[in-house]
């Protein structure tokens, strides 16, 4: 499994875990969460820096969904989806609770008469144009 070991020790920032997992986009935004409190380490909060092992569990949330994962091997290489999988176990209440607002989410913008057609087309655009300039 490449990219899944840490070549030189036992240990990972958690900046860079999170961007090897997917969790975030990139190692800058990893790091913001971090700092932000988003991201909890064994129920504590820590600082971007902090050396993860394995067995640590991590509670991870991105906008309004939340991860309890179990820190199964040290990646320091983005790679694949596949592969970022393999370096956490997530706790099956919050894949649950995450599936739940996903679904719930989906069944909501699709329901008809909900008005979210996606970007405003040209004459969508006029008319919010007009609706603006009355004020």
């Amino acid at each position: 499994m490449e990219g899944a070991e840490n070549e030189g020790g036992a240990s990972v920032r958690v900046d860079k875990w999170l961007w090897a997992a997917r969790f975030y986009k990139t190692r800058g935004l990893a790091a913001q969460a971090v700092e932000g409190g988003r991201v909890q380490v064994n129920g504590a909060r820590v600082k971007p820096a902090r050396n993860l092992k394995p067995g640590d569990v991590l509670d991870v949330r991105v906008g309004e969904l939340a991860w309890r994962v179990e820190v199964r091997a040290l990646g320091t290489r983005r790679g694949p989806a596949t592969v970022a999988r393999a370096l956490y176990v997530e706790d099956e209440a919050t894949r649950s609770e995450r599936e739940r607002m996903i679904a719930a989410r989906k069944a909501a913008g699709a329901a008809p008469g909900s008005g979210f057609r996606g970007r405003p087309t040209k004459r969508d655009r006029r008319l919010i144009r007009r609706f603006r300039e009355k004020d």
